[in-house]
């Protein structure tokens, strides 16, 4: 049986904070999504930097983390005789549901319905033989790459400026419509997370089988830091400043390549960790375990705190615009570790996880009811 890898709680909390890093970018626009969608302005030195910490980068970790997850699933249906992917498939098709209702309800840059579909494909891939994983990782980097290629040529050919953002609505009725009416333009992400999902769920099963959360993969942690962060971080930094046109490459390509690194590094101080774990491990850790919750509900608390139906600090503070934005995200982190501590006192899974599981054994419990 799989020991429980501390590490990856750690690494999970710090993918989901990190995908606020970028998220709170979005919210803390006074026009929202569309300025992201625009692809128009300078956001100044200072800004292009935050952003570079984190931009992509812990969607990479967390794309990794998801399959080192679908490898464990794989694994614990070996040991049990269980048919795969069997009801893995009822799982994904709840993380889709799940990820609908966030999409429509909270944010338009959801990735759990990438997440879905991805884990849907990739579960019909864990276990098969290596030259499989290896053609089916070559052809979905190859399609990534290529599109990635040919949006970034388009852009570079595209008048300067952008498009420019129009306002974004005030009411929370009209930010649901609004996505609903754009569900094309705003799920079009979709075309580059899944086949980007192919390759790092695939990834990540390979590092954990290679034993890359254990002691036995100090050298292959070596390797990735000295590739991710020592090759990937000057040119994710080049790619960043470079313009919008950039964009795809900074995120899709340059990033994935910084998240290995990252995921190398945080592995590598939590195995040299000894004694009880310190106050940041602990937040953390329990962001980690309530990774579901954490991230919907930020990314609802981080729309209460700017948009025009809530606060509406991201119209108030934008003169102030980049130097609060990172308070915002701060401020929002602190609050979910703390909250996350405190909901794992006294229940053992988040509160989307406990929905989600029921759902999950709910037509199984019908079904053996049934056959009673």
């Amino acid at each position: 049986m799989d020991r429980r890898i501390d590490a990856l709680d750690v690494l999970r909390g710090a993918a989901i904070l990190g995908t606020l890093g970028t998220n709170i970018w979005i919210f803390t626009d006074p026009a929202g999504p569309l300025a992201f969608l625009s692809f128009g302005g300078d956001p100044g030195v200072v800004e292009a930097f935050l952003r570079f910490l984190s931009n992509g980068k812990f969607l990479g970790l967390l794309t990794l983390l998801f399959g080192v997850g679908l490898e464990l699933q794989y694994r614990s249906a070996a040991r049990r005789g269980v048919p795969w992917p069997g009801r893995y498939l009822w799982r994904a098709a709840l993380l889709l549901v799940e990820g609908t209702l966030h999409f429509v309800l909270v944010f338009e840059f959801d990735v759990l319905m990438g997440y879905a579909i991805t884990s849907m494909i990739v579960a019909y891939l864990i276990g098969r033989s290596d030259r499989v994983v290896t053609a089916w990782m070559a052809v979905a980097g190859t399609l990534l790459v290529t599109m990635v290629g040919l949006v970034t040529l388009a852009l570079l050919a595209a008048p300067p400026g952008g498009a420019g953002a129009v306002a974004y609505p005030r009411s929370w009725l009209d930010q649901v419509r609004l996505r609903l009416d754009n569900l094309l333009v705003f799920r079009a992400e979709l075309i580059f997370i899944v086949p980007l999902g192919i390759v790092l769920f695939l990834l990540g099963a390979r590092l954990l089988r290679a034993g890359v959360f254990d002691e036995r993969g100090a050298r292959l942690r070596g390797r990735l830091m000295a590739v991710g962060l020592g090759v990937g971080v000057p040119l994710n930094l080049l790619t960043s400043f470079a313009g919008p046109a950039w964009f795809m490459v900074d995120r899709y390509l340059m990033a994935p390549l910084v998240a290995l690194g990252l995921l190398a590094l945080v592995t590598s101080i939590v195995l040299a960790m000894k004694g009880e774990p310190g106050v940041l491990r602990r937040g953390l850790t329990d962001v980690g375990r309530t990774a579901l919750s954490c991230y919907v509900f930020q990314n609802l608390a981080a729309g209460l705190l700017c948009y025009g139906w809530g606060l509406g600090l991201a119209t108030r503070f934008d003169e102030l615009r980049p130097w609060w934005v990172p308070v915002a995200w701060g401020g929002i982190c602190l609050m979910f570790m703390v909250a996350s501590s405190l909901w794992l006192r006294r229940f053992g899974r988040g509160p989307l996880e406990l929905a989600w599981q029921w759902a999950y054994q709910a037509p199984f419990r019908t079904r053996a009811a049934a056959g009673r």
